[in-house]
């Protein structure tokens, strides 16, 4: 780790305050949060180390010395009754057995106390107030002491009662809980954004606390915000008439109190008799989660017993009885230390991120793609620059955003190659594209990827010859094309580190198996532009042998249900190309189908439930592959793309279903399962 000097961790500090500060005014009183919380702890724990470290350099106005800010005074300003307290985190288990230790040492206690365990709810912390049973207020949490007024935004929510169940309800009755979006509910206000040209919410967080401060209570509810109880303050003893024997004692009896009273309270809550216990719960949800139809971004603990709470008290700020255990970071901020560029095999140019490690959902991340060079040009990256990077869709780490407040003086802004990393070769970049690519056909690097997706599983899924041996092979000038795999030898191979004579041969037979793949699987395998699987095989089904495709117009192509005018233009010029032509010729010569089997004869058998209908298929089915569903629909008189969209009727679903199931709950597509399919079709 590189040793900076006093001035420098000066600098740092002061850089750190200034965006702490900044990002606490925009979430306490503009409550239009841009940062995660989980950026924010990690910048704050930052600052928090170096002031350990150097005590001199704390300042009065440092966020680690002050416990709050003052809420927005756009709204009606209210003071809370009962103040809201922020919690302490745990990142670790160890940190969760500590805090249980503490608890029972300040009870003098020796054996664990029981904790009731509920999922913390990424959204809006609310407090409401009944009075005789009825809602009188609904406010936003603030800085914990006041907050604003939102009464008439909290009665659109449907599942926030507007009259306690209750007989006999007490003078004054305070609720608190979170109010967030659902993830369907999410994405479709985010698209619908995305087409009126507004600004897209950064997460349902932002989106549930944009919602509450809607000045239009009928946008509100049109949000179809939801809201989870998880907390009750009762008077003592429960009044008129209803005496205080009733009373909730612990917290789990309190969650079941809210239920029966008219609340929603999350049902995955649970009472744990043991660190074990709560580990358990931890791991199930760290990936369970991920299927729940809200966010959430770790766990809440509580000591259950209320007369246990109230012996430990709080601090300044926090409940001492109670604690949140964070999930990985999603979002976490880091330097930038460098950028590298990667060629595909498309010839795309792709600008990554060299990063200081940071653990991230779980992983230690170093690289994160940055796309391309628009993208570089709106993050208005310098090397050395503090990045947020996340995890998008869980897998694939990406910088969100630069934080220019912190770049070190004298950085350099990075600016894409003129010419081709891996060949020198100069680059374009087409002035509709954002796109740059390298145009050179002979680029090792367009060779490598080029073959590696004609090998591919859903091309001619060539066993043994993956990643690594491909690059041997370009490497060692053995292959300069796709065409050159099938002049390969066994003794050739044999050269190559770690490949004996025995899976030389393998690869060799293996090679000359796929000759024997159909017309589409090679057609896909050339991996031309915009043209998938279904596409290749619509493709085929028209155009049953290569002459016939390379002779066609883009008109004749486009005029394939499914297949639109960018596809076409792309199919079209692939094959004008002598290259390409040269290529198709010499594996026509190695024994390659290019041309399609024997239709079936069978007639279309049309259904009136699937008759014009346009379907997509997504996931693992139970009984049918998707090849066969897909032919069962054609069969019927239905037709099938490779992408959802506002035109998609039906979207059958199996399982590990990814981003397609995502976007049709998001347009309202109708999904259905396997068995709902064959009913369509009996």
């Amino acid at each position: 780790m590189t040793k900076f000097s006093f001035l420098e961790i000066q600098s740092r500090a002061i850089e750190l305050r200034k965006v702490l500060q900044r990002y606490s005014y925009e979430y306490y009183v503009l409550d239009t949060p841009t940062m995660e919380d989980t950026v924010y702890d990690a910048l704050y724990r930052e600052l928090q180390t170096i002031e350990v470290e150097y005590p001199q350099l704390i300042t009065a106005d440092s966020p680690t010395q002050r416990v709050g800010e003052k809420p927005t005074t756009q709204f009606f300003s209210v003071q809370h009754n009962i103040s809201l307290y922020s919690l302490d985190n745990a990142f670790a288990s160890s940190d969760v057995t500590t805090w249980q230790e503490r608890c029972q040492k300040g009870l003098d206690r020796r054996i664990f106390l029981d904790s009731v365990c509920e999922l913390k709810i990424d959204g809006s912390a609310i407090a409401l107030t009944y009075e005789n049973g009825i809602l009188v207020r609904g406010a936003t949490r603030g800085d914990g002491t006041s907050g604003e007024d939102i009464t008439t935004n909290i009665k659109t929510i449907r599942s926030i009662p507007l009259r306690l169940n209750l007989e006999n309800p007490p003078d004054r009755l305070e609720i608190r809980g979170e109010a967030f979006l659902p993830i369907a509910v999410f994405e479709a206000i985010n698209q619908e954004r995305s087409q009126q040209g507004e600004a897209l919410f950064a997460n349902p967080r932002n989106a549930a606390a944009g919602t509450l401060r809607q000045l239009d209570s009928r946008k509100v509810d049109k949000r179809r915000l939801d809201f989870f109880a998880y907390t009750i303050h009762l008077p003592s003893p429960l009044g008129r008439g209803a005496g205080g024997e009733g009373n909730p004692q612990s917290q789990w009896q309190a969650l079941e109190f809210l239920q029966t009273i008219g609340f929603r309270v999350n049902p995955n809550k649970k009472l744990c008799k043991s660190i074990q216990e709560l580990q358990d719960y931890y791991d199930y949800w760290s990936t369970e989660r991920l299927k729940l139809p809200y966010m959430t971004d770790g766990m809440v603990i509580k000591i259950n017993t209320f007369s246990q709470q109230e012996q430990l008290g709080f601090t300044q700020r926090t409940p001492r009885w109670a604690i949140a255990w964070k999930y990985p970071a999603e979002e976490m901020p880091t330097i930038i230390e460098a950028v590298t560029v990667q060629v595909g095999r498309t010839g795309t140019l792709t600008p990554v991120a060299e990063l200081r490690p940071v653990l991230l959902a779980g992983t230690t991340v170093s690289r994160a793609t940055l796309h391309n060079s628009d993208r570089l040009a709106e993050l208005d990256l310098h090397i050395g620059d503090t990045a947020i990077v996340r995890k998008a869709g869980e897998i694939i780490p990406e910088v969100v955003r630069i934080l220019p407040e912190l770049r070190p003086y004298g950085a350099t802004r990075f600016v894409m190659p003129t010419h081709c990393p891996e060949c020198g070769q100069p680059v374009l970049k087409p002035e509709n594209e954002a796109a740059t690519r390298c145009i050179n056909l002979e680029c090792p690097a367009i060779v490598r990827g080029a073959i590696e997706y004609w090998v591919s599983r859903d091309a001619m899924d060539i066993n043994g010859v993956g990643e690594k041996l491909v690059k041997q092979l370009v490497t060692e000038n053995h292959i300069t094309s796709i065409a050159d795999l099938y002049d390969l030898t066994s003794e050739q191979l044999q050269t190559l580190d770690r490949l004996g004579q025995k899976s030389a041969d393998k690869v060799v037979a293996a090679i000359a198996q796929s000759k024997i793949k159909p017309w589409a699987r090679v057609l896909y395998g050339l991996g031309i532009r915009h043209v998938g699987s279904v596409n290749a095989q619509t493709i085929a089904d028209n155009f049953p042998n290569v002459e016939l495709l390379t002779n066609a117009s883009p008109e004749a192509i486009a005029s394939i249900f499914g297949i639109g005018e960018e596809i076409a233009q792309s199919i079209y010029e692939w094959f004008r190309k002598d290259a390409n032509q040269n290529l198709v010729q010499r594996l026509q010569a190695s024994g390659l189908q290019f041309v399609g089997e024997k239709k079936d004869n069978r007639a279309i058998a049309i259904n009136p439930n699937i008759a014009g209908k346009i379907f997509v298929v997504t996931g693992t089915l139970p009984t049918l592959k998707r090849d066969e569903a897909k032919d069962l629909i054609k069969f019927a008189g239905g037709k099938v793309t490779d992408s959802v969209s506002k035109k998609t009727n039906y979207l059958v679903v199996g399982e590990e279903a990814g981003s397609k199931l995502e976007k049709a709950q998001s347009l309202g597509v109708e999904c259905i399962s396997e068995e709902d399919l064959l009913n369509l079709i009996k």
